[in-house]
């Protein structure tokens, strides 16, 4: 990129210029790939100095884990900020959040989730994992069922689980086009409720000797 057609820069506070070249490599890794995409393509779209790529994250291995870790973890302002009432709607709120957010960042997404990505870096791996623990916390906050201890680690693995099914199902949308927008929205919401209040109480009852589950689970609430 030429000198003339970089973006002018800006006088920003340390935060917002770190942000801002997120923002700038989560397009760009997303539009290409890893092994495409140069420190020196970010700065210029960035409109800032390469240096500054490292001082703010070390260089481009660093940035683009950074990438993937704010493309895949759940932030706590987006369950803080749900609504009071039936756990159906917390969740519905909540999922359709998500939604949004891949939505914005199509390619960015499908290239934290691709093959390029999963299962082939320890280090992505390890932020996979630490996403789909985090995930778990914030579906039991959603869901009001913080305060559950019996089976609290079967029901946060089947949770873990529930984010493979939806990253798989992000895939059926927006790779495939077998699902529309309100259709993943539905299939999600159905399936994270019917595991709360169905599944996870029967895997309780197995676990428990009871000859039948619950009658009731905490998302009923």
């Amino acid at each position: 990129m030429s000198t003339s057609t970089r973006p002018p820069r800006r006088r920003l506070e340390p935060a917002e210029r770190r942000a801002e070249i997120l923002a700038v490599a989560r397009r760009l890794f997303g539009a290409g790939s890893y092994a495409s995409v140069s420190t020196s393509d970010i700065a210029a779209a960035a409109g800032v100095a390469r240096p500054l790529i490292n001082h703010y994250f070390g260089g481009k291995r660093e940035l683009y884990l950074e990438v993937v870790r704010q493309m895949m973890i759940v932030p706590a302002p987006v369950v803080d900020a749900l609504p009071e009432g039936p756990v159906r709607r917390r969740l519905e709120v909540g999922i359709e959040r998500w939604i949004d957010v891949v939505d914005r960042n199509r390619d960015a997404w499908l290239t934290a989730i691709g093959p390029e990505s999963a299962g082939r870096d320890p280090e992505i791996e390890r932020i996979m994992l630490e996403a789909d623990d985090i995930a778990a916390d914030r579906v039991l906050a959603a869901a009001l069922m913080t305060d559950v201890t019996e089976g609290r680690e079967q029901l946060r693995a089947m949770i873990r689980s529930y984010g493979g099914m939806l990253r798989a199902a992000s895939r059926e949308w927006l790779i495939r086009g077998t699902l529309k927008r309100d259709e993943l929205l539905t299939f999600l919401v159905d399936s994270i409720l019917h595991l709360i209040e169905v599944t996870y109480p029967a895997v309780l009852a197995e676990r428990t000797g009871a000859r039948t589950p619950p009658e009731s689970s905490p998302s009923t609430v």
